[in-house]
């Protein structure tokens, strides 16, 4: 299929070896011959301002540039050129597809070029862990113990391992969300537990757990026993607050089923966490997924119908302004449509523009860009559906070469 591609082709690891530097631009001029020489733009150029322009490139053109000789390898592993790099406009966010129910294979989808590239994760060893990203860094954590961190950037593959968290070794629903600070380049990771109290289905434990990377370590600012509500396996970070969404264990209606609590991480409060910060849902929600676009929350969750709440009738996006929602925008009837059979759950995630959402049960894959209110398809991914119980999910992340864990 056109489109898709071996990202272990672009990587810039891989010099032929007939490459030949050229020291100066002399060497390719013969003056004995009359006739003009054709000399390549780029030996003209000075190796700052080939940088800048090569820091302008796709992500995976800068891959590809780096196989062109050893000039331009060097030029894009140096360090003056991921400054540069850092500098320029941010690359559109990529969307990792798993294609496997178990593996954790799949392939990752560059809305630039609208191409599918074959990446392999590191770290990760089954497609279910808990996943968070943030500016070009992702965080995975296992799904028994969730006690197994890292924090890695898929695409230089570099990785470190965290701390295993305090607080109970086993949780019946943890949610995991990361935030990276720009300037600094260090970054927190945020954990919430949640287990029912023993014998008591309406009461549950619930501890944030906050690890800072600068002081590489862990702190438990918040435990608190929560009545009628639950914790789930959702949260954010946006603008320095965490975000993360309550389930109702009172039996409420349909329209009370979902709520989000706000903590902000500045101050780290320990009392009154449920009482202060409650925010209810927009309508009855099914499958809410929270995400971080330019330090803007929004949801997106499907819209249940009022007889049947686990059934959608239509997928929509909010903003949160202060403590109310504001929709931005609802997916139109074709576009739902398009996706076949489409129950409850559906995976959905995003940063900056772009909104990314696909059904559990399909790799077809939506493109939402909230700045210019337009849906596409993406391209196809090059994979097909091999046998019905077969699933599909996947996360949205920054394709960025500068930032290391």
């Amino acid at each position: 299929m056109e489109g898709e591609t071996s990202w272990i082709s672009h990587c810039p690891d891989y010099v032929a070896p007939d490459m030949v530097e050229f020291d100066s631009f002399s060497e390719l001029n013969d003056e004995d011959n009359g006739e003009a020489s054709v000399v390549p733009v780029d030996l003209i150029l000075p190796d700052d301002l080939l940088e800048r322009i090569l820091a302008y490139l796709p992500i995976a053109s800068i891959f590809r540039a780096g196989c062109v000789c050893k000039r331009w390898y060097e030029i894009v592993k140096s360090t003056r050129f991921l400054w540069n790099f850092s500098q320029v406009l941010s690359q559109k966010p990529w969307y990792f597809m798993f294609t496997s129910s178990e593996e954790p294979v799949g392939y990752a989808y560059d809305p630039s070029l609208r191409k599918w590239y074959g990446v392999e994760l590191p770290c990760i060893q089954t497609s279910n862990w808990f996943i968070a990203s943030s500016c070009g860094l992702v965080c995975f954590m296992d799904n028994d113990s969730r006690s197994e961190l890292y924090v890695c950037n898929p695409i230089t593959k570099c990785y470190k391992s965290l701390d295993e968290p305090p607080g109970l070794k086993f949780s019946d629903y943890s949610a995991l969300a990361i935030s990276v600070n720009k300037k600094t380049c260090c970054y927190s990771v945020t954990i919430i537990k949640s287990k029912q109290v023993p014998g008591n289905f309406f009461q549950w434990d619930l501890a944030i757990h906050i690890y800072d990377s600068g002081k590489m370590m862990w702190v438990t600012p918040l435990t608190e026993v929560l009545t009628g509500w639950r914790g789930g396996d959702e949260s954010v970070i946006c603008d320095g607050v965490l975000y993360f969404l309550i389930y109702s264990t009172g039996g409420g209606g349909p329209d009370n089923r979902h709520g989000l609590i706000t903590y902000n991480l500045s101050s780290r409060s320990s009392h009154g966490l449920l009482i202060r910060s409650f925010i209810p849902v927009p309508c009855s929600l099914t499958c809410g997924r929270l995400m971080n676009l330019k330090e803007k929350l929004v949801m997106v969750g499907g819209i249940g119908k009022p007889d049947r709440p686990d059934i959608i009738k239509g997928i929509g996006i909010w903003e949160l302004n202060g403590k109310e929602w504001q929709e931005i925008a609802r997916m139109p009837h074709k576009y739902f449509q398009g996706f076949g059979e489409f129950d409850d759950v559906f995976a959905s995630s995003g940063t900056d523009d772009l909104l990314y959402i696909q059904s559990y049960g399909a790799p077809a894959l939506l493109v939402f860009d909230v700045k210019q209110k337009q849906w596409r398809w993406s391209q196809k991914c090059p994979v097909t559906k091999r046998f019905p119980l077969q699933l599909f999910t996947g996360f949205c992340f920054e394709p960025r070469l500068e930032m290391a864990p």
